[in-house]
């Protein structure tokens, strides 16, 4: 079963840390945000596989934008 990765805050996508395709297990980062000069992980909550990354580096996020889908 699929799990959607959303934000939990409006920020900025500093970094991306995985690709689609990419195996992860859970606690990996997947990208981290950016908010009021802070940097916020985000993080997989289980083992997977990313099949979507639905943001990039410099896009912005709003509470509870699609960030990834693992599977």
């Amino acid at each position: 079963m699929a799990e959607e990765i959303r934000a939990e805050m409006v920020a900025n996508v500093w970094k991306v840390v995985a690709s689609a395709g990419d195996t992860v297990s859970e606690g990996d980062t997947l990208v981290i945000l950016e908010s009021m000069k802070m940097e916020i992980p985000v993080v997989s909550e289980s083992d997977g596989v990313v099949h979507e990354l639905a943001v990039n580096e410099g896009d912005v996020v709003q509470d509870g934008d699609l960030i990834a889908v693992i599977g």
